[in-house]
Formats: C-alpha cells, sequence, structure tokens
C-alpha cells in the first residue's frame, strides 16, 4: 500500500502551519506594543514586560531609550506577521497554481516578501546596534535573543533569495507569455 501526498495537502498543512505562526507573531506583535503603552502609563510593569523581558535598567535611565527600543520591537514583531499575513493570504486564496506556477500574483508575492525580509533584517541590525550601544554606555540591556532582535544576517539572506527567486519568476512568466503567444 502505497501513501501518496499531493501538492494540495503539502499546502493545506502548510497553510495550518501559516495560521499558527501569524497567531503567534500577532500575539507578540499585540504584546510588546500593548506592554510599551502600559509601561508609560504604569512604571511599575517594565520589569515584567513581554515574554519577562526586563527594560526597567533602560526605562529608569532614560524614557526616549526605552521609547526607541520598544518601538524596535514592535516593528519588527508587526513585520514579521505582516509576512505570515501574506503568506496565509497567498495559501487562502490558493493563488499556487501547479498548472501554471509562473503567474503575476506569486511574483509580487515574491517582490514583497523579499522587501519585507529586508526591513525586518535592516531593523534587527539596527536593533542590535542600538541595544550594543546601550550597554556600552552602561546600560543593563537583556540579550537581544531575548528581545527577538538576532539573527538579521538570517533575514537579510533570505531577502536576498527572495530576491533571485522572484527575478527567476519574472523571467518565467516572460517565457511563458512567449510561449502562449506562439501556440
Amino acid at each position: 500500500m502505497e501513501i501518496k501526498i499531493t501538492i494540495r495537502q503539502t499546502l493545506n498543512v502548510l497553510l495550518v502551519l501559516s495560521w499558527l505562526l501569524f497567531t503567534g507573531l500577532c500575539i507578540e506583535a499585540g504584546g510588546f506594543i500593548a506592554n510599551a503603552i502600559f509601561a508609560i502609563a504604569n512604571p511599575g510593569i517594565v520589569t515584567h514586560l513581554w515574554q519577562q523581558v526586563d527594560l526597567s535598567a533602560l526605562f529608569q535611565h532614560d524614557h526616549g531609550y526605552f521609547f526607541v527600543v520598544t518601538l524596535l520591537l514592535s516593528i519588527v514583531a508587526v513585520m514579521k506577521a505582516w509576512l505570515f499575513f501574506l503568506i496565509v493570504k497567498m495559501l487562502y486564496k490558493k493563488d499556487l497554481d501547479m498548472a501554471l506556477p509562473f503567474s503575476d500574483k506569486v511574483r509580487r508575492f515574491l517582490f514583497l516578501s523579499s522587501y519585507i525580509t529586508l526591513v525586518i533584517g535592516l531593523f534587527c541590525w539596527y536593533g542590535v546596534k542600538y541595544t550594543e550601544w546601550l550597554v556600552g554606555k552602561g546600560i543593563k540591556m537583556p540579550d537581544t535573543q531575548y528581545l527577538r532582535l538576532g539573527g538579521a544576517d538570517v533575514w537579510l539572506f533570505m531577502a536576498v533569495v527572495l530576491f533571485i527567486i522572484a527575478q527567476i519568476f519574472k523571467r518565467g512568466i516572460e517565457i511563458q507569455s512567449e510561449n502562449e503567444l506562439t501556440v
């Protein structure tokens, strides 16, 4: 007896996983934003921000630095959620047609995904450099891994790979339309 897994089944599994990741990333982004707002209203909760990240030393040192760090955390979290929203939207609407994979919708998705991952990588990189600068000033900061700012190099690499794949799809669309005209 042979079990055959179709492409549609694989895409459905990926859709469920993407929904789970999208939901988690939305909760994370909302947690960073809501806790930053609550911290401004009630400074006592700064020691227990989202995921128990302790930014109390930063908050006590300077409220502006605290705002910049929470803004960077929020931007990165929102951009990650937006990326997975695009993935969920692509899989849910079934815009990925395996009969004609080189479509304009897929090309736009790949270009937009590459731009979003580039922005995530740049903000992560800047966030790491900013927290290193704050540590250099003598402010106690949590590790960038706990701030969800690590991995800028991976995001930048992924942006380049997605951009290259988008260029390949762009050329594939041109070849596919030429073939349609010659038939």
